[in-house]
């Protein structure tokens, strides 16, 4: 289970919306830290100890793409995973994106049932419970 996850969008009510579907989700119990933009997403990831980045493709000052490939390109964020969101629908984008180390990436508006669907597959495997 994630402990630490980061909220990337340039909404504060997108942000909010994510935190909540994520706590319906069972991540009440994470630390949820949020940013604005790509640029203070990337600080927060390298000041804290993040399993989870949840970004948007779409902000100003760094975006969800180049935000992916300086996580992906960065020694200090080995074990970052990333999930991005985005209210475009384009295949082709979303195939270059997991191509850049992308694990997911969901349409907006994201629900809990999106998130949990994508959740457990982004699990690490000494996280994962066999029933």
């Amino acid at each position: 289970m994630f402990q630490t996850i980061i909220i990337a969008d340039d909404s504060a009510t997108a942000r909010m919306f994510i935190k909540r579907c994520l706590e319906i989700a069972g991540y009440d119990s994470a630390t949820l830290l949020e940013a604005c933009d790509g640029r203070e997403a990337l600080d927060l990831a390298k000041a804290n100890q993040a399993d989870l980045l949840i970004t948007d493709l779409n902000m100003p000052v760094m975006d969800g793409q180049s935000l992916l490939k300086r996580v992906k390109s960065s020694p200090k964020l080995v074990g970052l995973e990333v999930l991005i969101s985005s209210s475009l629908s384009n295949p082709a984008k979303e195939a270059e994106l997991k191509e850049l180390g992308a694990l997911a990436v969901l349409s907006k508006p994201i629900t809990p049932a999106k998130l949990m669907d994508v959740l457990p597959q982004l699990a690490k495997p000494e996280e994962t419970t066999w029933g």
